[in-house]
């Protein structure tokens, strides 16, 4: 190339810019673009894959879910079956009564009131109404606890709420020479609600 003369050296080199700034362009404007939109669909086709492994997995578990389901309603029939539906007031006594007998619960419980019925709020279009009733009774402390924790546990349906305890007053009532003991002194008078839903499919 040191033989060529100036003017044709000068243009050879004028032609090889002109191709790399060519091919520069190409990449740029072309290749790379390509290249770019090749990573692109990539990606989209990877997350169509995923999305097809979801549906699969789901269709697979169709008959999975539906006999879950069958499971799930048959064991909430059973719950409601054991839910108030009509006469609030006597089954209230009556289910605490027969708690206390079987359960073997020293708790005296003589005053129920009357049922307040009102919905639960707790979402939206939820299928049950709620009742509750106050409770008023006398325990020994750890005989109460046993009986609300034993309560709550065996009626899932039922909670106690707005517990309130204070001294039976026993205490007095031996000092004056009436007919209360030094164990009644250690009982409690206990007053609180217990809420429970409303079995809605009663017949």
């Amino acid at each position: 190339m040191k033989h060529l003369p100036k003017e044709k050296r000068d243009r050879l080199i004028l032609v090889a810019v002109g191709t790399l700034a060519v091919i520069a362009g190409l990449y740029w404007g072309v290749v790379r673009v390509q290249r770019q939109t090749l990573v692109a669909l990539a990606a989209k086709h990877g997350d169509e894959e995923i999305r097809v492994g979801n549906a699969q997995r789901l269709a697979n578990s169709t008959a999975e879910l539906q006999a879950n389901l069958v499971v799930v309603n048959e064991k909430l029939k059973v719950v409601e079956s054991t839910m108030p539906s009509r006469d609030l007031y006597s089954w209230i006594i009556q289910t605490i009564n027969t708690f206390k007998e079987n359960g073997g619960y020293k708790v005296e419980i003589p005053q129920f009131s009357r049922e307040v019925a009102g919905e639960v709020g707790i979402m939206a279009k939820f299928p049950y109404r709620a009742a509750i009733f106050h409770v008023r009774g006398t325990a020994y402390y750890h005989d109460f606890g046993r009986f609300v924790a034993d309560f709550e546990n065996t009626f899932p349906y039922m909670r106690i709420q707005n517990i309130d305890l204070e001294p039976s007053g026993g205490t007095s009532a031996s000092k004056e020479g009436g007919s209360g003991s030094s164990d009644d002194a250690e009982k409690l008078a206990f007053k609180f609600e217990i809420v429970t839903l409303i079995n809605p499919n009663a017949p």
